[in-house]
C-alpha cells in the first residue's frame, strides 16, 4: 500500500494551516505556495475537508480557510478518510464478508494484511495535527499491540 497524493497533500496542507495564526484565514494560494501544491488540487481537497467539518471557509476580503476544530482535536486518520483515501491492504471489500478469492474464501494472508491495516490506522488515529506541527510523532510500539493468532501448523 502506498498512501495516495490526496492523503499526503491534504495532511501537508492541514499541517501548514495549523501552523498559521489561529483564527486568521489562509488562502489556498498561500497554502499552495507554501507546500508546492497546485491551487486546483487544493480546491478539491478542501471541498472534502470542509464537508467533513475539518475546515471552514471565510468569505470576503481577507478570507480563506481556518481549522474548524483545534489542531489537537483533528486526527491524521480523519484527514485521510475525509479525502476518500483508503488504508485497505487486502483485496477483500469491507462489505464482502465472504472473501476475495474466486471461491468466495479469504486469501491465506488476509489476517496479516488486515492486522497491518489496523496498526497503521491506530497509529494515524493517535496523532493529531498539533502533534505533527510540534514534531511529536514518535512511533508507539507496544508488545501487546502485536498479538499473533495461534495457528495449527
Amino acid at each position: 500500500m502506498i498512501l495516495g497524493t490526496k492523503a499526503r497533500y491534504a495532511v501537508m496542507a492541514m499541517v501548514e494551516l495549523a501552523g498559521r495564526a489561529a483564527g486568521k484565514p489562509v488562502t489556498l494560494a498561500e497554502l499552495a505556495d507554501a507546500q508546492e501544491i497546485t491551487v486546483p488540487y487544493l480546491e478539491q481537497l478542501f471541498s472534502k475537508l470542509k464537508k467533513h467539518g475539518l475546515v471552514r471557509s471565510v468569505r470576503g476580503p481577507g478570507g480563506g480557510y481556518v481549522l474548524a476544530q483545534a489542531a489537537g482535536d483533528i486526527r491524521i486518520s480523519e484527514i485521510i478518510e475525509a479525502v476518500d483515501e483508503s488504508l485497505e491492504m487486502t483485496r477483500c471489500k469491507k462489505q464482502d464478508h465472504q472473501g476475495c478469492m474466486s471461491k468466495k474464501s479469504r486469501c491465506l494472508t488476509h489476517d496479516l494484511w488486515h492486522g497491518l491495516e489496523q496498526q497503521i490506522h491506530n497509529y494515524l488515529h493517535a496523532i493529531t495535527l498539533a502533534d505533527v506541527r510540534n514534531q511529536k510523532t514518535k512511533i508507539r510500539i507496544q508488545n501487546s499491540d502485536f498479538q499473533l493468532p495461534v495457528s495449527g501448523f
